[in-house]
């Protein structure tokens, strides 16, 4: 679609910046670029947020780079989610190449290849790169009840369970240090907390059981615990001033993207809750670019979709910029899509009428302008994109069909000799590598429980004792007084025999006789021969 020479000063004049900006590339004329008519960004907007967005193919993921790499020289800190490996590239120079030389000549842009500072992080260590991890407690029941897939009133429930955690003392670090909370409030020793808790059911809390037990099952217990990164760490600068830039690596979890999008929105808020307040700077302190962004708002609950609101509102005057990188624009809610200043929009399709629909919808959240944009965004070719930003003055600039520069480093991945030299030179290996499991709710709650089984079994060894003493006791008495009944009962045979009629008979004849001799000798009298 031509450009008219109008359009074009309109373009100069939009994108002629005072202060420090970065270059995307040149307006395109009849499919050639204007070099006097370059597309900028400043950096003193890049806090105002923005979006990129296009089908899948068409150089979201190099814009990516370009970005990344030009606010790198330029001293800002970049996240990136790096999602098929691709960005590893980054820390690679770029190698001589016929197409970037005509790209980069018909642009008359300064370039050569270049490494960059780079950082590589995984998530828990499932993959290369440092292990990013988030103690249970630090990631909150928000965020993990979108990871769980909880709805409205179980995530209700869970916020319960960790406030009883809190007040009970018992340090939610890990996966396992919440499931024991939830099996004891479910215990018989447990169900008067239960109950105390109030709007926390029994059967809430054994769903919530089961997800637990299943997202641990998955492997998800590596992603959750100690030491717990600190987000501060995405805010250093390499020694000669280059931001760093510090790239997830998420190959290793792509089948699980509701996890990473939401430790993405982990870090997101942990950065808003610990920066302070800095207005408007002439450069951002970070710039955070959120991949695959309709993965995060997907099944989002209210409170979750409310939470992303004020964090990316607010976060602005904390001096970061949150650019979302997704598919089309409607992927992104219109509470959010609104605070969106920045717009880099690659090529859509339109092959079904949803897709139609998405486009016209797409079409007008640009400023009115000369283009017919549902026609060009049917036709941006690979490296190509409608571009709109705002000013250093806070107002849009005019839209520019805009050919983006080539990226300095390797488009592509870099050797993985290369990467894990990276990775093991980092000062953050050693922070970062070894897991720690220090005491916590499961500990406690172990030892409370192991306590309580040793008391019951002693108590019920005393009763067992003292029992078998009591019968000991009573099997004497009953010993004792048989024996007195058979005494009584039962006379001794000596006694018998002298008792007997026939004893007594004997006796009296045995004293007759005994009479008579004693008479005869006394008197003398001799017994008749």
């Amino acid at each position: 679609m031509p450009v008219t020479e109008n359009q074009l000063d309109q373009i100069r004049a939009g994108y002629s910046f005072e202060g420090p900006s970065i270059t995307l590339g040149a307006t395109l004329q009849d499919g050639t670029p204007v070099p006097d008519a370059p597309v900028r960004l400043p950096l003193a907007s890049m806090n105002r947020h923005g979006l990129v967005a296009g089908a899948t193919g068409t150089g979201k993921t190099v814009t990516l780079q370009v970005m990344a790499e030009q606010l790198s020289a330029e001293g800002v800190p970049v996240f990136l989610a790096d999602i098929k490996g691709d960005l590893t590239g980054l820390v690679t120079p770029a190698g001589d190449n016929p197409k970037v030389t005509e790209r980069m000549t018909g642009l008359a842009q300064e370039w050569a290849g270049t490494a960059y500072p780079v950082e590589f992080f995984s998530l828990g260590g499932q993959g290369k790169g440092i292990p990013i991890r988030a103690t249970i407690t630090g990631f909150g029941p928000i965020l993990l009840s979108k990871v769980l897939g909880l709805n409205d009133t179980q995530e209700s429930s869970l916020g319960l369970i960790f406030h009883y955690a809190a007040q009970a003392g018992l340090a939610l670090l890990d996966i396992k240090d919440l499931r024991a909370v939830v099996q004891h409030l479910l215990s018989d020793e447990g169900k008067a907390e239960l109950k105390a808790l109030g709007g926390l059911s029994t059967a809430t809390a054994g769903v919530i059981l089961r997800e637990l037990i299943a997202f641990e099952a998955q492997g998800a217990d590596a992603f959750f615990g100690e030491p717990e990164f600190d987000t501060a760490d995405l805010l250093r600068t390499a020694e000669d001033g280059r931001g760093i830039i510090s790239c997830l690596e998420l190959p290793g979890v792509q089948d699980k993207p509701a996890l990473f999008s939401t430790f993405l929105m982990w870090l997101l808020a942990d950065l808003f809750q610990d920066l302070p307040e800095v207005g408007n700077l002439d450069k951002p302190k970070l710039v955070f670019f959120f991949d695959e962004a309709h993965l995060l708002f997907k099944d989002a609950s209210k409170a979750f979709l409310e939470s992303i609101e004020q964090a990316v509102r607010l976060i602005r005057s904390k001096g970061v910029g949150v650019f979302f990188v997704t598919q089309v624009p409607k992927d992104v809610p219109e509470s959010v899509l609104a605070q969106l200043g920045n717009r880099v929009q690659h090529a859509l399709r339109a092959f079904t009428p949803s897709d139609a629909k998405a486009l016209k919808a797409t079409a007008k959240t640009f400023p009115i302008s000369d283009y017919d944009l549902e026609e060009v965004l049917t036709q941006l070719g690979t490296g190509e994109a409608v571009v709109t930003v705002l000013s250093d003055r806070g107002a849009p600039t005019p839209v520019a069909w805009t050919l983006l520069r080539a990226p300095q480093g390797t488009i592509g991945p870099s050797p993985e000799a290369t990467v894990d030299g990276v990775i093991s030179a980092s000062p953050l290996t050693s922070r970062y590598a070894e897991e720690l499991d220090r005491e916590s709710a499961y500990e406690i709650l172990a030892a409370k429980m192991e306590a309580g089984a040793k008391a019951a079994e002693e108590a019920a060894a005393a009763e067992a004792a003292a029992g078998a003493s009591e019968a000991a006791q009573k099997e004497a008495a009953a010993a004792e007084k048989a024996a007195r009944k058979r005494e009584k009962e039962d006379p001794s045979v000596v006694d018998q025999v002298v008792g007997s009629s026939a004893f007594k008979s004997m006796l009296r004849s045995a004293g007759t006789v005994i009479g008579r001799e004693i008479s005869r000798s006394i008197f003398g009298t001799g017994r008749r021969r």
